[in-house]
């Protein structure tokens, strides 16, 4: 199935259709919960109550809600992915600008519609305030590798640089936007969106 976390963030790994449909599921619920009670009121038991799934088959593939928790970002992650790479498909190759839309433009939508994001993200939001560079470092390794065949560019370690700046660039300013509108302010997002091109101009034009 499409968007199952890396066996490595889970306790057991899923190997048949049924297990795996039970997964997301659980993580499915996991998401809407965070969305309506938080994480510090989340718990396994009503995560499996949500899930409609015993609490043994959540344990057997997490041993906490933290565990949980960075599965669901590890998901999150792999989502965006497949969004990014089908609003590629649809483009110029070599257009970075349109890259950097869709990137943007995806990162937005994930964060207005998908359940649990707004504390989850890509991992570094939980435990709630926490600000993290790793997660930023796993997107911008992801996006290097995703876009460098796209752009033509080597993804050597200048490359990777130039997208984690972007990245960390990018994170505080959506950030910023929607602390100052629950939908994202527009004047921010846009301003967001110059400096990017900007930034970005300078190294791939």
């Amino acid at each position: 199935m499409k968007s199952v976390p890396h066996a490595t963030s889970l306790r057991r790994a899923p190997v048949q259709r049924r297990s795996a449909e039970r997964l997301t599921r659980i993580l499915d619920a996991c998401a809407e919960l965070l969305d309506e009670v938080g994480y510090d009121a989340l718990s396994t038991r009503a995560v499996a109550l949500r899930a409609g799934v015993p609490i043994g088959s959540v344990y057997r593939f997490f041993g906490n809600k933290r565990q949980m928790a960075d599965a669901l970002a590890q998901r999150n992650l792999e989502r965006y992915t497949e969004r990014v790479t089908e609003r590629l498909k649809k483009a110029s190759r070599g257009d970075w600008r349109a890259a950097m839309d869709a990137v943007l433009d995806e990162y937005l939508a994930m964060k207005r519609t998908a359940p649990g994001f707004s504390l989850v993200d890509f991992g570094n939001q939980i435990p709630v305030g926490a600000r993290h560079a790793e997660p930023n470092t796993r997107v911008a390794d992801r996006l290097t590798d995703l876009l460098s065949g796209y752009l033509g560019r080597t993804p050597d370690e200048d490359l990777r640089r130039v997208f984690l700046v972007a990245v960390e660039s990018a994170d505080t300013l959506v950030h910023l936007a929607f602390r100052t509108d629950p939908d994202g302010d527009e004047a921010i997002i846009a301003e967001t969106r110059e400096l990017l091109r900007a930034y970005l101009g300078r190294v791939l034009d």
